[in-house]
């Protein structure tokens, strides 16, 4: 058994888990509604990744980010406000994004990139990459 893997929930958790994910992805919706994208992406970001290696807890979770990873439109703006303490969270999406190939999803990804690398430096980017076990 690997290290730290005891902390992980069992499959038989995952409707629950899910059950939370959608709650998210409601809230989600308000805040984008009220034109808060900044507070839709925290409220995304948090409780992330879920402690499952359930593929459909972390589908479901990406779906939410994505959402409001694309309502995102002044980036600059989004840092001002945004804790560090998500910045390496939000960096594992951002490469969750970028493989997913589509390209309105890559360029708002590499424009993010671009500006949490500046703030956050080379080391999110190798947080990011060598964590292996709180996959996104």
């Amino acid at each position: 058994m690997m290290a730290g893997a005891e902390k992980f929930v069992e499959a038989d958790n995952a409707e629950a888990i899910i059950t939370r994910i959608e709650h998210k992805s409601r809230k989600i919706e308000s805040l984008l509604k009220q034109n808060k994208p900044v507070e839709a992406l925290k409220t995304a970001l948090e409780g992330s990744p879920p402690m499952t290696r359930d593929e459909r807890c972390k589908s479901a979770n990406w779906i939410a980010v994505h959402r409001a990873l694309m309502a995102i439109k002044d980036v600059e703006g989004m840092f001002s406000s945004l804790d560090p303490e998500y910045y390496d969270i939000l960096m594992k999406y951002l490469y969750r994004g970028l493989s997913t190939g589509d390209r309105p999803t890559c360029d708002q990804c590499l424009r993010i990139h671009e500006k949490l690398t500046e703030r956050a430096g080379l080391g999110c980017i190798l947080r990011s990459l060598a964590d292996t076990v709180n996959t996104v």
